[in-house]
């Protein structure tokens, strides 16, 4: 297994609400970085992100055609598989919802791709609904490499593994496809309530 990088260099906070974290997990102020391998720096001018797989048609958006979808500000606590969760954390991105608007699937499974080989398995359910989002700003400024830029993934209700950095796509499939820590032995869902950090969890 590839090792991970780590950037964690925080302290537990002890004056959150404990009813706001789950089972296992301590809440930091600062923003760990973990990954799976060398951070790509994709420049916006060659990022496209694509939709594809089970779909009549796919489809793709170059950066400033994705930049002028409408985005959406919001706040989310995260929670990472490695027992940290950061509260009320603000981003800017498109809706999944946005993405997939008008298009007709038999698909019930999608598998999120990035750049660097990483891929990580989802059910569709688990991505509309408003649910989950393309971000490309963390705390109102562009989202730096290290934390997944130029866009990444952002599915707040489940561990953080299953919100891609780096993502370029998501190819919607019939069958579910473990991606790379779920195959590595992570659990194919995540729920962070449920702590569902493994495939016997």
């Amino acid at each position: 297994m590839t090792p991970l990088s780590r950037g964690f260099r925080g302290r537990p906070r002890r004056d959150i609400d404990p009813a706001r974290i789950p089972p296992g997990q301590y809440a930091v102020d600062d923003f760990p970085v973990l990954s799976a391998g060398p951070t790509p720096r994709t420049p916006t001018a060659d990022w496209s992100f694509t939709v594809d797989g089970a779909i009549d048609a796919a489809a793709s958006w170059r950066w400033e055609q994705f930049m002028a979808l409408e985005s959406e500000t919001f706040t989310v606590d995260i929670h990472c598989v490695t027992k940290w969760s950061k509260l009320a954390t603000s981003w800017t991105g498109v809706s999944i919802d946005t993405l997939l608007e008008g298009v007709e699937t038999s698909a019930a499974y999608v598998t999120a791709w990035s750049d660097g080989g990483y891929t990580t398995n989802l059910p569709l359910a688990d991505l509309t609904g408003g649910k989950a989002w393309v971000v490309h700003s963390f705390d109102g400024t562009p989202l730096e490499p290290e934390h997944g830029g130029p866009a990444r993934l952002l599915v707040p209700h489940l561990y953080f593994w299953k919100s891609a950095k780096w993502v370029r796509g998501l190819r919607l499939t019939v069958d579910d496809e473990p991606g790379f820590w779920e195959a590595a032995g992570y659990h194919n869902r995540g729920d962070p309530w449920q702590e569902q950090r493994y495939w016997n969890d």
